[in-house]
């Protein structure tokens, strides 16, 4: 055997048409760098968001490797085929007659000098890309990628190297064809069709079947053996690689030990041909037509393992009933104690929503959204902003819940009682203090009556244990969460209760629930009074403001002012309702935090007309946009949100608490002070005692997290996530709230799908422009 390696070796470096075809693979270089050269001019025309929709081509071998592979398996192919065209195979058969060991003794010197110029082609065509990128190669993509990939990202150098490796592979493939067919031209025809044909036939397939289908090919082997990309795991593809070379290679030797007339090979070469193309493409199409054994109907739901049990969901999926619903959400319901702290007692129904991985990625898991509110239902989430989902649902199940704190008509509790409330007024004294105590309690236990037990276990706790339930009932070992405004308070009562079932999560916008209510409120008092300046800055600039040209702090700090002595009268109003002071900022304070589309900012045009509307002693600007809302003359403190908020402590403990707050209120906020004092003033005199106070995260045991957030929201976000050790926040430089489900997309988009793909957080200080 030592004899005929070294005999095949003497052949294959004597020969000088393999030094040409091996620099004949230098325009794989060319390929890629010609693409990377295509795709920076496209680049440099588009606008930023543009920029932001284009597809990475990752380590940037995607367009020199079906050529590369195509020299290599020519030059294995030669090192047979070219002595069955001269006639030498005799020659060679008679200086080694046994056949297979004369076809094998071929494999070390190929492989020697592939692996070596493989390697060394491989990085010189991922250096050739990244060079004609550029600086461009960083730019993050909405997919969480980026246009490029250096050697430094995760998994890219080894995937580079096994690029290289793969080329041997390539090589062997075309000595095992080589051998199967006997044919110069019949062989080249075939390795033509393996890695050009097939790729390109594929990427014509319908999704996912093109994703599936492609993974099993040899050019998207490399990078799913080193983890990066891919539907395979890394076990599985460095096994299908080395079956591509092995099934080549067995062809090959079965044909080569046949004799006599040429039918034969030739039938078993076209055999083989065939076995390496089905080799390819079969695992996956049988899944894909569901004629694989033991593919369950329904949505896909991996095993799982852990405490979970390794098994998969024990939900019921079906198709959602809503008309509103989108084709492939799926619905079910999990049963959950209504006390936790009695779990044999008592059971309730919550409503789950599943949006199917699309199966175009390796599936990750279960990213759960985590609705706001309180009151919010995610399932409507799921509806309505589906679209907004697409690139995690390459690698996640996207599932959320109704809550059971959501406010639904047809409910428990009655909708028309938790959806009003008494007009929340600032107490003067003590006896007032105690008038509005009782006016909330009353109202409360008007809605409590319906449900006692159910109106006391409203908590964003026992929100978070309902999670805890259908995660158990997924069969999943961990969740990733996008928790949305008030989502955060249940979310970061899962992260103190679980978190080491927390693999990812990103606070967007998100209420803080590690402090009292009184901590929080001075940096909430902040972000109003800078609202005012955007507001007066925007006033002057643009003449649709019907505040245009004046001082228009002056103007709203008089017209509160003067409304605190003598309330603003809403004429031709029934009620006979009047604004005070705190009234106006009360109804204000959401329109000056989201003026609504840029550059229109609708609500600060209808702001404007209705302050000076006021100005003229009518409130009716105010009274008509909060009617609209919620049919209302004022602002009503409805139970519906109270029922969560004052069980999350959302309260002042007591009128002298009070007192203290907004005393700090008037130092740090002389336009809104007291403004803030809406919420926790519901909660004086509740029935029912605080169950799930505010309180610290854990500083271990958690991973990062990510905390998302515009002008108004980022403070108090970045507030949340820095007490959990590696986190990281992004403002958005605009307005907002809820920036990944219904905001302005694009970079805030970008960001948070690679936390939750790749668990990378964006560099401290980072930021995202605001619209135009």
């Amino acid at each position: 055997m030592t004899d005929a390696i070294a005999a095949e070796w003497h052949k294959l470096r004597s020969l000088r048409s393999n030094a040409y075809l091996l620099a004949v693979s230098l325009l794989a270089v060319l390929g890629c760098a010609g693409v990377a050269y295509l795709i920076g001019r496209g680049f440099d025309r588009q606008t930023f968001e543009e920029r932001l929709g284009f597809t990475g081509i990752g380590a940037g071998l995607g367009t020199g490797l079906p050529i590369a592979y195509v020299v290599f398996g020519t030059l294995g192919a030669l090192t047979i085929t070219a002595e069955h065209a001269t006639g030498l195979i005799r020659t060679s058969l008679a200086a080694v007659p046994r056949r297979q060991v004369f076809l094998f003794a071929k494999v070390p010197g190929l492989a020697a000098v592939t692996l070596v110029a493989g390697q060394v082609l491989a990085f010189a065509m991922h250096g050739a890309a990244q060079a004609v990128l550029g600086s461009r190669a960083d730019q993050l993509l909405l997919d969480g990628g980026t246009l490029g990939t250096s050697l430094a990202e995760p998994g890219v150098l080894a995937s580079v190297a096994v690029s290289g490796l793969s080329m041997t592979a390539a090589a062997l493939v075309g000595l095992g064809a080589g051998a199967a067919i006997r044919s110069t031209p019949g062989t080249l025809v075939a390795l033509v069709l393996v890695f050009l044909v097939l790729p390109v036939a594929a990427q014509a397939l319908p999704s996912p079947l093109r994703a599936q289908v492609g993974s099993y090919l040899l050019e998207n082997l490399p990078a799913q053996v080193a983890g990066v990309d891919g539907l395979l795991p890394p076990v599985a593809a460095a096994a299908l690689l080395a079956g591509h070379v092995a099934v080549a290679l067995a062809a090959g030797a079965t044909v080569t030990a046949l004799k006599g007339r040429r039918l034969r090979p030739l039938l078993a070469g076209a055999a083989a041909v065939l076995l390496m193309a089905l080799t390819a493409v079969l695992p996956t199409v049988l899944p894909a037509a569901g004629l694989s054994p033991g593919v369950p109907e329904g949505p896909a739901v991996a095993p799982a393992s852990g405490d979970a049990g390794g098994a998969a969901s024990a939900l019921a999926w079906r198709p959602c009933a809503d008309k509103d619903a989108p084709g492939d959400l799926r619905c079910a319901s999990v049963e959950v104690p209504l006390d936790w702290r009695k779990p044999a007692g008592r059971t309730i129904t919550v409503p789950v929503a599943m949006l199917p991985a699309s199966g175009a990625g390796r599936r990750i898991g279960v990213l759960f959204s985590v609705p706001g509110g309180p009151g919010g239902s995610g399932i409507d989430d799921l509806k309505q902003h589906h679209a907004r989902f697409a690139k995690l649902r390459n690698r996640f199940d996207v599932v959320s819940l109704a809550p059971r704190n959501t406010a639904v008509p047809g409910g428990p509790l009655p909708y028309a009682c938790l959806s009003t409330g008494p007009w929340i007024t600032l107490p003067g004294d003590r006896a007032e203090w105690a008038e509005l105590a009782r006016a909330n309690r009353e109202h409360a236990e008007r809605c409590r009556a319906a449900d006692p037990e159910l109106f006391d276990h409203m908590d964003s706790a026992s929100v978070a244990r309902d999670i805890e339930a259908v995660r158990v009932a997924l069969g999943e070992p961990r969740l990733s969460f996008l928790a949305n405004s008030y989502g955060g308070h249940p979310a970061e009562a899962y992260a103190r209760l679980f978190p080491a079932r927390v693999r990812a999560m990103v606070l967007d916008g998100a209420a803080d629930h590690q402090e009292p209510v009184a901590a929080t409120e001075p940096a909430l008092y902040a972000r109003l009074e800078r609202q005012l300046v955007r507001f007066a800055a925007w006033c002057r600039a643009d003449t649709a403001c019907a505040l245009h040209g004046r001082d228009v702090a002056g103007v709203w700090r008089r017209l509160v002012t003067a409304a605190d002595r003598k309330p603003v009268p809403v004429r031709g109003d029934p009620s006979g309702a009047a604004y005070s002071g705190f009234d106006l900022k009360v109804a204000a304070g959401p329109s000056f935090v989201s003026p609504g589309r840029e550059p229109e900012v609708p609500r600060w045009v209808q702001l404007a007309a209705a302050i000076e509307k006021a100005e003229g002693g009518d409130a009716s600007g105010f009274a008509d946009y909060v009617r609209q809302a919620t049919g209302s003359a004022k602002v009503p403190s409805a139970a519906g949100q109270n029922m969560t908020h004052c069980l999350d402590g959302k309260g002042y403990g007591s009128y002298a608490a009070f007192r203290e707050a907004l005393r700090e209120a008037e130092r740090v906020s002389p336009h809104f002070a007291g403004q803030r004092s809406w919420w926790p003033l519901a909660c004086a005199g509740w029935p029912a005692p605080v169950t799930n106070p505010p309180a610290p995260l854990p500083a271990r045991g958690l991973p990062p997290l990510l905390g998302v957030g515009s002008w108004t929201d980022h403070d108090e976000v970045a507030r949340a996530v820095r007490r959990v050790p590696g986190s990281s926040s992004l403002r958005y430089e605009g307005h907002g709230h809820t920036l990944y489900v219904s905001g302005p997309g694009g970079c805030v988009t970008a960001h948070v799908n690679r936390y939750l793909i790749s668990l990378r957080l964006p560099p401290p200080g980072a930021t995202c422009p605001g619209a135009g």
